[in-house]
């Protein structure tokens, strides 16, 4: 640190501690150091000049000041209050705002719970599948909203992203380069392998001016509803990405500290309500290059910082080890859950999803989501009885096949979920694979009558409209020679996923 960010920091813990009538409490991060008082926080950013970040003089961070304001004001505006100046007067004293020579500038915020960061919240077990739900809601929505750039092809981006991440990793000594080279090279293997969706993505307007660093430590709660926060305004190449790319480091970031069932559901949700299925093969790949950002720069902080326990040393390497965990090539498999209502399809395929491939996991494709989407309804809207009518039926099953064979044309797992009562709504979806000569799994959850019947009369919430007299409807119809590996499905939902992954087994 300079001379004069030292006085910058000194005279910002005593300016502030007078005019708040309160301590200052100081968060350092690898480009900026955050300071807390009262009601505010300030962020001051680091005068430091690195391959994605020059903040190197005080004119650079002062609009960078000004950029952040107005970039988060667009997710978070009750949250980001402005932009104060710090000046050197004639005197040689520091003040805000006044006349003088611009030395730095900080951002001023409204101080909120830290404990509703969501960061702190996955350490203290507190993110519920209805907040992650809800967040992807929300991240779906600012992307639909975001500005689409045309700023050359989808690869393009990601091109300069991995030759940043090359240049960041030569400035540590933490890896070898004889594994940095193989990364390296691994990305760009997989790069080029997807580089035809990514470049189609690009023409469908999918490359948008987006948050840039959409992490589990950006995003709070506030005030009962998830919003982002602290979007990269330094770097425009940075945040204009693909938004599967954004959204890949929340998904990165839940993996990591070991919520791969959370990343699966986040995924899912967002995928529900965005049209982007042709880009669910991505994201492994995407969540690699996340990982792999976040490996150099955990790097760079235990060097610069200094890392006495080697607790930052050791992130920094589980970061890297994700990354290359996430670039393994799997073969596409599909899996069907079938069985009436209250056997527990959507319970099963949601604890399955995650456990199939690597992470995310699979894409669920569920019957009564594709249903009220056709019927642009949310998902727990309950519909009336013409929409299931056997015709609308036939379009919901046949959406579902479509479905499937997009995500499995870009070799990402697929779990689809519904009734398939009827053999040739199995017929359809086995059809998927079949004409790939692919192994199908087809599974059918067996459950007791008087079993259904209390499950259904109990169910609360969720996307299903069926009822007990639906179910006795179900009840009456011939569902043929059914051929898909029968399960109990009374029991316990652990248990009948071991029944399932050992039925993938070779």
């Amino acid at each position: 640190m300079s001379d004069m960010q030292q006085r910058v920091v000194a005279f910002l813990i005593e300016a502030l501690a007078r005019e708040l009538g309160a301590s200052v409490e100081t968060i350092n991060t690898h480009i900026s150091r955050i300071f807390l008082a009262g009601d505010r926080a300030f962020k001051l950013k680091r005068a430091v000049k690195l391959p994605y970040a020059d903040f190197s003089t005080p004119e650079l961070r002062y609009a960078a000041c000004r950029r952040e304001v107005e970039l988060n004001r667009l997710t978070a505006p009750d949250l980001y209050l402005g932009v104060r100046r710090i000046i050197l007067d004639t005197d040689g004293q520091l003040s805000f705002n006044g006349d003088g020579e611009l030395v730095d500038a900080i951002v001023e915020m409204r101080r909120f719970d830290q404990a509703q960061i969501m960061d702190r919240m996955a350490d203290a077990g507190q993110l519920t599948p209805q907040l992650m739900a809800d967040t992807a809601s929300m991240i779906a929505r600012f992307h639909e909203n975001a500005p689409i750039v045309r700023a050359g092809t989808g690869t393009s981006n990601l091109v300069d992203v991995l030759d940043i991440n090359r240049a960041s990793f030569d400035r540590t000594n933490l890896f070898i380069s004889a594994e940095v080279d193989a990364l390296d090279h691994q990305l760009r293997t997989s790069l080029f392998r997807h580089a035809d969706v990514l470049n189609r993505r690009e023409e469908a307007g999918k490359v948008r001016r987006c948050h840039g660093d959409l992490h589990l430590r950006n995003i709070c709660v506030f005030e009962g509803r998830p919003l982002l926060f602290d979007c990269i305004e330094f770097n425009e190449q940075l945040a204009t990405v693909d938004v599967l790319y954004d959204l890949a480091f929340l998904l990165m970031d839940l993996t990591h500290r070991g919520h791969v069932d959370l990343a699966n559901l986040v995924a899912n949700r967002y995928f529900d309500e965005t049209d982007n299925e042709n880009g669910f093969a991505l994201l492994p790949f995407l969540m690699a290059i996340r990982a792999s950002v976040r490996a150099h720069v955990t790097a760079t902080q235990a060097e610069e910082a200094g890392d006495p326990s080697g607790e930052l040393s050791q992130r920094a390497r589980s970061y890297f080890d994700l990354a290359r965990s996430q670039l393994a090539v799997l073969s596409p498999r599909l899996i069907a859950i079938g069985g009436l209502s209250g056997s527990g399809k959507t319970v099963i395929a949601e604890a399955l999803a995650p456990r199939i491939g690597v992470a995310p996991g699979a894409r669920i494709i569920e019957s009564d989501r594709i249903r009220k989407a056709l019927h642009g309804v949310p998902a727990e809207t309950r519909l009336p009885p013409e929409a299931y009518r056997p015709e609308v039926s036939e379009r919901v099953y046949g959406e579902m096949a479509r479905r499937a064979e997009t995500i499995l044309e870009g070799s990402a797992p697929v779990v689809a979920d519904a009734v398939f009562q009827r053999p040739e709504n199995r017929e359809r979806i086995e059809h998927a694979m079949r004409k790939r000569k692919l192994p199908f799994l087809g599974v059918w959850l067996d459950v007791p009558e008087d079993v259904l019947k209390e499950r259904v009369r109990q169910r609360q919430g969720g996307p299903s409209d069926a009822t007990v007299d639906v179910l006795a409807r179900q009840m009456m119809v011939d569902t043929g020679d059914i051929t898909w590996h029968r399960v109990n499905a009374a029991r316990q939902p652990e248990a009948i996923i071991a029944d399932i992954l050992s039925l993938q087994a070779p």
